[in-house]
């Protein structure tokens, strides 16, 4: 019996070398990283310079979604848990997101020197349209926690054909009294600077029942190497002048305001809540939230965040899930057409409930 062998040659189109790197693989690598750290810019503006960062592309045809921080933060505390959470990575790859830290509050940032004329809430609203100008952005969603909030807030009403939402978290809208000028003086003498923005951020309920949380923040912000700024900032914000706001003369684009039920600015979001245009205005109360609720109830705002913009026309095949699964959430709504009619309901919606109205174009308040 005989064998016959055949020899037969195998060839390789593109050999690779072992150890050689795929540049495909290596492009992609180093895209989930751009996207994930992203791109760090310092931007001149009128009142000095801001350190912005941008992730994704800045070349869309959607508003991007440019975020400001509060005190006693940067970008990063303040939006990075929320940003990053799983079911928000749909809104963050079809929107370019575009974090603003305050002068000097970015990690890394050099102390200011004694004496250091730190700019108002109101200079840092007008260094924003430097951003628009420098990525070329038509018009933003803005999304802004406590001082950042206020600051937007100005920004917006001083630019409403530049932004087209506005997410409030914890807004407070009104200066000091009299009466909290002194009992800010008595807790300067008593209290230190950390001690002070952790009663801004937390309430005292807060600070008992959720102390991990607590304690992280008054390490980093007593740590902090450039705690002059933070002391800058906070300064700044206490000395902020009084939003004029009215139903006849106040935001132009849809607003949700959102305020933890523990909160300490709870009734100042009330407050703005009453005076806003109703057709306009959503008003979220978040039950067993505190003073940051972006980052203890991640799932509950980025849900609401996604009926937000589904109302304003994006996003509108987006699938909601967590607060229509949620056991019961309990929505009482009202609003007024055009001030001829008025009504109220209330809907408790279970597993197998329906949704909440994606539409922003009532005021509605919601506990869930």
């Amino acid at each position: 019996m005989t064998t016959e062998m055949q020899e037969i040659a195998i060839t390789e189109e593109k050999p690779l070398l072992q150890g050689q790197p795929d540049p495909a693989k290596d492009a992609e690598a180093a895209a989930r990283i751009l996207l994930d750290q992203g791109q760090e810019h310092s931007i001149e503006t009128p009142h000095g310079l801001l350190h912005v960062t941008l992730h994704g592309t800045s070349n869309t045809r959607r508003p991007a979604i440019l975020t400001f921080h509060d005190v006693g933060l940067d970008s990063k505390s303040c939006f990075s848990p929320l940003f990053k959470f799983e079911e928000m990575q749909e809104i963050v790859k079809n929107f370019t997101l575009v974090h603003i830290d305050a002068p000097g509050q970015e990690e890394g940032a050099a102390s200011y020197p004694m004496g250091y004329q730190y700019p108002s809430m109101e200079q840092i609203a007008e260094m924003i349209p430097a951003v628009l100008t420098y990525f070329n952005f038509r018009s933003v969603i803005g999304v802004g926690v406590g001082a950042g909030a206020y600051i937007l807030s100005r920004f917006t009403m001083a630019h409403p054909d530049s932004v087209e939402g506005l997410v409030l978290v914890n807004i407070d809208p009104q200066a000091r009294g009299w009466m909290d000028w002194a009992a800010q003086k008595i807790t300067t003498l008593t209290s230190s600077l950390t001690e002070q923005i952790l009663s801004h951020l937390f309430s005292q309920e807060e600070m008992s029942a959720n102390a991990d949380l607590v304690k992280s923040h008054r390490d980093r912000i007593s740590k902090a190497p450039n705690l002059i700024n933070i002391e800058l900032f906070w300064r700044g914000y206490n000395s902020r002048r009084d939003l004029i706001i009215d139903r006849t003369s106040n935001f132009k684009c849809p607003v949700m305001l959102v305020v933890g039920d523990q909160a300490p600015y709870e009734e100042a979001a009330v407050e703005c809540n009453s005076k806003l245009d109703p057709t306009t205005t959503s008003f979220l109360k978040m039950a067993d939230a505190g003073g940051l609720p972006q980052l203890t109830q991640p799932s509950k705002l980025t849900e609401a965040f996604k009926y937000f913009i589904q109302g304003m026309g994006y996003m509108a095949s987006s699938v909601m899930t967590r607060l229509s699964r949620s056991r019961t959430t309990s929505l009482s709504s009202s609003y007024s057409m055009e001030g001829e009619r008025e009504r109220s309901r209330t809907l408790s919606q279970s597993s197998q409930g329906g949704q909440m109205p994606p539409s922003p174009s009532h005021t509605m308040e919601v506990s869930c």
